[in-house]
């Protein structure tokens, strides 16, 4: 077991371990620390605490010393001196005619490094950019091309149900979502009803996934035979979430269909899991979707 203490530099970004070096820290703590593009400020996520050694990412960094007001007042200059780097390079795009969206731009701590994010629909070749900002800035830069995820999580916005985006509110990482989770969720497989603000599958289907499947894997599937308080029946839909199915039953006197609880039934033989899918829909769009997602996490 290693001891650590867990730092993020962004409000919903990825928490990062350090060694604490033999300092005790707070929650919400700032601290200046050691990490791969030099010395950083952050903030403390999780306090003083031991972790396996397969969780941590060798060699740990360290960190340098709890935050000083000093410090703060550097990182908040920094803050500034990144907006007018924004509003410079926007000028210094327009002029060179990239075809390239300019999402954010930051500074390091220590000043060694300016960091601009970007988007762009394919290659940028931005070196006379980066000459020209080089020029200007006297210092290191780098431009960093991002996925449309990463753009959305940076600029905020609001999902169609109303609330402040997922990815905005809570996660601090973006975990693969597949189209497999919609179709057990009996979701309508059409990309405008399933996709967010960034084009991409939407984050939430992951959130409800876990109870899906185990619900699943004890209910019946369409076309299972059962037995029922009414007798032997062919199972027609399965309601999820209220753990209920739908059987069809035949009587001497027609068909009757009624909704039983999973627990009143009997699997007598198992029918075969039917892919849903909806002939309107384009499933290469929904695939696209997919698999933009997929080219972001590489």
């Amino acid at each position: 077991m290693q001891e650590i203490v867990g730092v993020k530099f962004k409000k919903l970004g990825k928490i990062y371990f350090f060694n604490p070096n033999g300092l005790s820290f707070q929650k919400g703590q700032n601290v200046i620390v050691e990490t791969a593009r030099g010395i950083e400020y952050g903030e403390v996520a999780i306090v003083n605490g031991k972790v396996s050694e397969e969780r941590i990412v060798a060699p740990l960094k360290n960190v340098i010393r709890i935050a000083t007001e000093e410090d703060t007042k550097t990182f908040l200059e920094n803050e500034k001196k990144s907006e007018e780097a924004f509003k410079v390079c926007e000028e210094k795009i327009s002029s060179h005619g990239l075809d390239m969206k300019l999402i954010d731009v930051e500074y390091t701590f220590d000043n060694s490094k300016l960091l601009f994010y970007f988007t762009s629909d394919g290659r940028v070749d931005f070196r006379e950019l980066v000459k020209d900002l080089a020029s200007v800035y006297k210092t290191r830069i780098e431009l960093r091309q991002i996925g449309v995820r990463d753009e959305v999580k940076m600029l905020g916005g609001y999902g169609m149900c109303g609330r402040e985006l997922c990815c905005c509110n809570h996660l601090s990482d973006l975990n693969p979502v597949s189209i497999k989770m919609a179709k057990e969720q009996g979701l309508s497989l059409n990309p405008s009803k399933i996709s967010g603000v960034c084009g991409r599958l939407m984050c939430c289907l992951k959130h409800e996934q876990a109870v899906y499947e185990e619900k699943l894997s004890r209910l019946p599937t369409a076309g299972s035979v059962v037995k029922t308080p009414e007798g032997t029946g062919t199972v027609e839909e399965v309601e999820v979430l209220k753990e209920e199915v739908k059987v069809k039953i035949s009587k001497e006197d027609g068909i009757m269909r009624k909704a039983f609880k999973a627990s009143e039934i009997e699997v007598i033989k198992s029918g075969r899991r039917k892919e849903r899918y909806d002939p309107d829909v384009d499933m290469k769009e929904l695939k696209a979707l997919e698999e933009g997602f997929k080219m972001e996490e590489l």
